[in-house]
């Protein structure tokens, strides 16, 4: 039977596989699966509100902490809490996409939301919150990203769960949820951090949150997180399973069919696999990881940073911001990105493509951050509009580059490998990530030192070195580097 009439045979059939039926959906609903989208919304959300949301507090909490000997080291030991998330997850995110492509993304993102949601945020992450010293703090981190390994699972399912025409739009949700959760996830750090002093008519400081200033914010995530793994039982799976034994006995007045559509794949598919090439020899792959990694270097390094130099003093450079001016520059900017991610994304990049939206999201990036030193020369009403202007067009330019890399690599491997390949983007982001908020802390603190300096004193060396990474990040873009699979 030809390929086209053995794909329409397949996806008539019922109780076959899970993938099939997704298939056979996707044929029958040509319109947009929003109920599909707000499961992608919500995971990729509640994964990435843990990362940054320590940021406009970590400041204060290293602070009280009374390790940094001098006020300028605050911000090299704030990096170290930061990088050990990343060095957390780094350690199991190959092994979480091994298994989403031999289980399916389901059972992962599951058992993830489980130990990651619960488990994780409910115990490590309300422990990290009540830390009363640096190593506490920085071991709970390590552990919350140990845990922390379901983004390369709902990036893949993102892809899988739409029709092509849709894809754009599906890994846009993804993208910018996760993206929303790196601004708002900050936002609520900032707003709900030391409660008992910002908001005295609600908290006591005998209470909980008075003894334990920076417990609230994770707290809120916990609960959030919890909400998020019961709606998860509601998810679609999306990988084919025609070797499962389930599937030969799903339905038996369709048997017949199930056993040929098993047969024809049993013939083919072992030939297949031994002639398969290595992900690590698929350059459009790996070339697109690279990439992948040097913006995540950027990008999370520019997020530390940012709350860390908004809340230094004006002396050192900073913008003398607390955490709660933090928390709503960021929680503008998230509602910024929103709109533009869901209405004007998916339109942009049909008409550009991919690679395109990447190369100019990043080109915009570089003088709008050279701007960043002399917005702290404002004050009052002036400064408030300008860093907020600035920081909405700064991470929306930053997650339309990110998302065009999430479709570049999801297709540069077929199906069966997408969950492997996304594990290994997310241990190599992750250690890429690692150096991001020590490099970002310790560059931060040692440019505080060098105020006087007749080249790019203060903070000007700060977002010239991020500029020097967005630069690298640009020319990694175009050919022959970036390789992209033949149509």
């Amino acid at each position: 039977m030809e390929a086209g009439g053995e794909r329409e045979s397949l996806l008539k059939l019922k109780g076959v596989c899970p993938g099939c039926k997704v298939d056979r959906i996707k044929e029958r609903d040509k319109g947009i699966p929003y109920r599909n989208l707000s499961y992608i919304w919500i995971v990729s959300l509640s994964a990435a509100l843990p990362v940054s949301s320590l940021f406009p507090f970590l400041y204060f909490m290293v602070r009280d902490f009374h390790i940094a000997q001098r006020e300028e080291d605050i911000g090299l030991y704030s990096g170290f809490v930061g990088s050990s998330f990343m060095v957390g997850r780094a350690l199991t995110s190959v092994f979480w996409g091994v298994v989403a492509d031999k289980y399916g993304r389901k059972p992962v993102i599951l058992i993830g939301t489980f130990t990651v949601f619960v488990i994780r945020r409910v115990v490590f992450n309300i422990l990290f919150g009540l830390s009363t010293n640096f190593w506490m703090a920085l071991s709970m981190r390590f552990l919350l990203g140990c845990f922390g390994c379901l983004l390369g699972s709902i990036r893949a399912y993102a892809t899988e769960v739409c029709r092509d025409e849709h894809r754009a739009l599906s890994l846009s949700v993804a993208s910018t949820s996760r993206g929303i959760g790196l601004i708002i996830g900050p936002a609520i750090g900032g707003l709900f951090a030391q409660p008992a002093e910002k908001y005295p008519g609600l908290f006591s400081k005998e209470s909980i949150f008075g003894r334990f200033p920076y417990f609230l914010p994770c707290l809120l995530i916990s609960i959030f997180s919890a909400g998020v793994f019961v709606s998860c039982w509601w998810l679609p799976e999306t990988l084919h399973m025609h070797h499962d034994t389930a599937c030969r006995n799903a339905n038996s007045n369709n048997q017949e069919d199930v056993e040929r559509v098993v047969e024809t794949k049993e013939q083919v598919e072992p030939k297949t696999a031994v002639h398969e090439p290595s992900l690590f020899k698929n350059w459009p792959l790996m070339s697109t990881i690279i990439v992948y990694c040097v913006f995540s270097l950027q990008e999370v390094a520019y997020v530390e940073i940012f709350s860390l130099w908004a809340v230094s003093d004006k002396k050192y450079g900073g913008l003398s911001f607390s955490s709660q001016d933090v928390g709503e520059v960021l929680a503008i900017s998230g509602f910024g990105l929103l709109l533009f991610q869901l209405l004007l994304y998916p339109r942009v990049e049909k008409i550009l493509g991919p690679v395109a939206i990447t190369q100019l999201s990043s080109a915009i990036s570089i003088p709008l951050l050279s701007s960043f030193p002399y917005i702290a020369m404002l004050s009052s009403l002036a400064l408030h509009v300008a860093i907020n202007v600035a920081s909405m067009l700064r991470n929306t330019l930053s997650v339309s580059a990110i998302t065009g890399i999430f479709i570049l690599l999801n297709n540069s491997v077929p199906q069966h490998q997408r969950g492997a390949a996304n594990g290994i983007s997310m241990t190599a982001m992750s250690i890429s990530k690692a150096f991001g908020p020590a490099g970002g802390g310790a560059l931060l603190s040692w440019a505080q030192k060098r105020l006087d300096s007749p080249f790019l004193p203060g903070d000007q060396m700060v977002f010239f070195v991020l500029n020097m990474i967005q630069l690298i990040a640009l020319i990694l873009t175009f050919k022959p580097f970036l390789a992209q699979p033949p149509p």
